[in-house]
């Protein structure tokens, strides 16, 4: 940093499971093993391992690290930038188990782990649900009475957001300033959201108090009438942590077709499978849903952006998302959209009065550039 130059990258994948692995890259050679890795510090042991190998590392010692940049997925209403993480930050992570009982412990733990191994470097959070926090009351409020959002925090947060900012700063960029005053960013992934970005900030977001809401995802129902819940228990006897199980983790795509991932349900599609062929539909149909109520919440359209796996890489959900979208100035030019590239795109037809972009998001980077900033 600040060139942004990669040295290295990788991944440690199934921690606490069987046949867990860690994945190292350098120079485009690539260096991975299956090992027993029962937890994070161990995984990051291994990590800075990989780092410190005195033939294909990048440090001669975990002092070279100046920052450590963490994602850390719910800051609540108490974070709404990056922060340096001192014993205050810790705690409040931790008073956030609640609202993200799936992510803020394993980042906490991450936090820790990184401490005792990098003795000298700044520890840095990067909220991902910071970006949101410009939201108006009018888009972050429920309809409860006042003392469920003052006293117990309940109220909309949005999640994906260094994602959804690092893409809409992009298309900033790309587009120029006048021409980009109203923005949609679409990100598609096993977990799915969508942004209306005004004039640079996030004023509305698909997801809730939790990443559960919204658009159908991999495994996650999107938006329900809450009247389902109630249905579950009383009437199906479903216990609340059946009920969660089921809305997390057995809906969504893989509920609607039995297979969680897209190159196979767009493929089985493809082959004349009905179930999947829907699935793809009623997905499609609720991105266009939000495009339309996010065009009128901003009073106009000047972009949509798709990114994430699916977004990036799924011409056919790009497709179905923008068909029959005339009414909003939206048109598709398929040819474009059929092309691959692993940089910014415009795949909208000459007559389209909104720019259709596909733009690579790059979490890890918006990390770095946002720990640099913090800290140099």
């Amino acid at each position: 940093m600040p060139s942004q130059e990669v040295l290295s990258s990788g991944l440690v994948e199934r921690i606490g499971l069987e046949e867990a692995q860690i994945t190292y890259k350098k120079s485009g050679e690539k260096f991975s093993k299956v090992t027993d890795i029962p937890n994070h510090k161990i995984g990051l042991e291994l990590v800075a391992g990989y780092l410190l190998d005195k033939k294909i590392g990048v440090i001669d010692s975990t002092d070279d690290i100046a920052a450590v940049g963490h994602r850390v997925v719910h800051g609540g209403s108490s974070f709404s930038d990056t922060v340096e993480i001192t014993s205050e930050v810790k705690k409040e992570i931790e008073n956030l188990f609640s609202l993200a009982p799936l992510h803020n412990p394993a980042n906490l733990q991450g936090i820790e782990v990184a401490e005792e191994i990098f003795t000298k470097a700044k520890q840095v959070a990067v909220f991902d649900t910071a970006f949101h926090q410009t939201m108006p009351s009018v888009a972050y409020k429920y309809a409860l009475k006042p003392e469920f959002l003052e006293k117990h925090n309940i109220r909309a947060y949005g999640f994906h957001g260094t994602s959804h900012k690092y893409v809409s700063q992009q298309a900033i960029d790309y587009l120029g300033a006048e021409n980009s005053k109203n923005i949609i960013t679409i990100h598609l992934g096993n977990g799915c959201s969508m942004a209306a970005v005004k004039n640079g900030n996030c004023i509305d977001t698909s997801m809730g108090l939790a990443p559960l809401n919204g658009l159908i995802m991999g495994t996650r129902t999107g938006d329900i009438d809450p009247s389902i819940i109630f249905h579950l228990q009383g009437q199906l006897e479903y216990s609340i942590k059946d009920i969660n199980n089921l809305l997390n983790k057995q809906s969504g795509m893989v509920g609607l077709t039995g297979l969680s991932d897209m190159r196979d349900i767009t493929a089985a599609a493809e082959s004349g499978n009905e179930a999947c062929n829907e699935a793809l539909e009623m997905a499609a149909y609720r991105i266009k849903k939000f495009i339309g109520s996010y065009t009128t919440a901003m009073n106009g359209l000047d972009a949509i952006v798709f990114t994430a796996g699916i977004g990036e890489n799924s011409h056919v959900m790009r497709r179905l998302s923008c068909t029959n979208m005339d009414v909003l100035g939206i048109q598709l030019d398929q040819e474009k959209n059929l092309k691959r590239s692993g940089e910014i795109r415009e795949i909208q037809s000459k007559d389209s009065k909104v720019k259709i972009l596909v733009v690579p998001t790059d979490e890890e980077a918006e990390i770095a550039n946002q720990a640099f900033d913090l800290v140099k």
